[in-house]
């Protein structure tokens, strides 16, 4: 039985797609929703033929009755909570119905656990939502998980959204596991982003097995969904409030392709800076290397390979990864900002600090530059910059030295006066900058000059995987050597 039959078009309004699997006699499960009503559920019924899908829907919203179908969790609203109701769910499911039907049904539970407006006009309207389900009977369960922002005014409003969403997760699992890209650009059919966002994602179980989470959390932010989505400096893909919240957040952007030892050394530079000014523990500290959608996209598209190498090696030196669609960088600090309320720091080298002065990337914003840097240094945000070291011997360029255009020159110095932008005093100068088309030049030529310019974690990575075109090099010398 296959499970991933698609129309020759596919529908995109919610009572199509709940009508569908209304119709559809193989899939037969639970709703199990807290937080919103049960909008999910209220589409299948709406439609009409519910009978034929809906084994139980339930809405335990006293916690105490919460607690005592699900167990206890720290928070209502979390990835535990979710996961422990579709395990308990989909366990009951197979308990009580696996031996009349399940020859012939695929089981799901469906769940979700939200925190939607209230009269108390609560901020965080967000929550989990997921699905476990059979891709044949019979066969063990796959899941997807996601993580929802509504950002609806008004309650209804956000309810209906996220009934919209439900049934778009739904569908997409009885009918687009085949394509998950496909899948997640169908979540937000009915809706926009400014309804909803969906900056987590997660595909587990047998009809995921070739799924790649990391290029899934990369969609997220290519098609639209979120703005910044975090991958874990073990691979895993995190949900970002749970990593950021009311943290201390330090945060260089580069290309990583691969990851130097500069980038390493401003880094390092860096925290101890912003460590001492703000008197904080190294564990109250969140460190991110952020590759944006722009240098993705440099080269007209987005190579997967690429991508998955340049991850592998920001992990590889233990760091975590922020994808983002903010190439201006108000835009990332008003990102951060809607985490916490602590100190943001910001990386970057010289000629990053010129294009941050350069007035053409602020045209479209009427207060222009000023109004840039209105929204970058709020909340005593600072940017450390690392020095330039020169080819020559103890020739070493600093902020402190840099010239600005005259018209800017009061500005910059406005700013450096005001500790907001900084020298990073502590660095090594033995450290060479190089730009990534040097470093990956010389590996596929063969050229191992490169791993001196590369941590021996990257450098082991690199070849260990063949990324940045090392396979063809090496391809080829055992062409020759034969």
């Amino acid at each position: 039985m296959i499970m991933d039959h698609k129309s020759d078009a596919e529908p995109v309004l919610p009572h199509e797609k709940a009508t569908r699997i209304n119709l559809d006699k193989r899939f037969y499960g639970t709703f199990a929703e807290i937080g919103a009503g049960q909008e999910v559920a209220r589409w299948f019924f709406v439609v009409g033929g519910a009978s034929g899908t809906l084994a139980k829907t339930i809405s335990a919203y006293d916690m105490a009755f919460s607690d005592a179908i699900y167990g206890k969790t720290e928070r209502y609203v979390s990835r535990e909570r979710l996961e422990k109701m579709l395990e308990y769910e989909y366990a009951l499911l197979l308990e009580r119905l696996a031996a009349d039907r399940g020859s012939a049904n695929c089981f799901f539970a469906f769940a979700n656990t939200v925190a939607a407006r209230s009269y108390q006009g609560n901020k965080d309207c967000h929550g989990w939502m997921g699905i476990k389900f059979q891709g044949a009977p019979g066969e063990e369960p796959s899941e997807i998980i996601l993580h929802v922002n509504m950002l609806d005014k008004e309650n209804v409003q956000q309810q209906v959204a996220l009934g919209i969403i439900g049934v778009n997760l739904a569908y997409g699992a009885f009918y687009l596991g085949r394509e998950p890209e496909k899948l997640i650009a169908s979540l937000l059919d009915g809706l926009s982003r400014d309804r909803i966002e969906v900056d987590m994602i997660r595909f587990t179980g047998p009809r995921f097995r070739t799924v790649d989470n990391r290029l899934m959390t990369l969609q997220l932010v290519a098609q639209g969904l979120t703005g910044a989505a975090l991958i874990g400096a073990d691979g895993g893909v995190l949900q970002p409030y749970e990593v950021l919240r009311k943290k201390n957040i330090l945060i260089e952007r580069g290309s990583f392709r691969p990851v130097t030892k500069v980038n390493i050394d401003m880094l390092e530079g860096a925290r101890c800076q912003f460590q001492a000014d703000i008197g904080a523990k190294a564990g109250d500290i969140v460190e991110l290397m952020e590759i944006t959608m722009s240098n993705l996209l440099s080269s007209g598209e987005i190579d997967h390979c690429d991508f998955l190498a340049r991850a592998d090696t920001i992990n590889a030196v233990g760091k975590m990864v922020l994808i983002s669609d903010y190439a201006r960088y108000f835009k990332l600090a008003n990102y951060l900002q809607r985490y916490t309320k602590k100190r943001i720091g910001i990386v970057m080298g010289l000629p990053s600090l010129k294009k941050l002065f350069d007035e053409k990337y602020y045209e479209s914003l009427e207060g222009g530059i000023l109004e840039s840097f209105g929204r970058l240094f709020k909340n005593d945000l600072k940017v450390y910059v690392y020095p330039q070291i020169g080819s020559e011997p103890g020739k070493v360029v600093t902020c402190d030295d840099f010239a600005m255009p005259g018209n800017l020159e009061h500005l910059f110095r406005y700013l450096s006066d005001n500790g907001r932008i900084v020298p990073i005093k502590a660095f090594n100068k033995n450290c060479r900058g190089a730009v990534s088309g040097e470093i990956v030049g010389k590996i596929v030529s063969g050229d191992d000059s490169w791993e001196e310019m590369v941590p021996p974690e990257v450098a082991k990575c690199i070849k260990d995987h063949n990324f940045f075109g090392r396979r063809r090099w090496c391809e080829e010398g055992e062409q020759k050597g034969s």
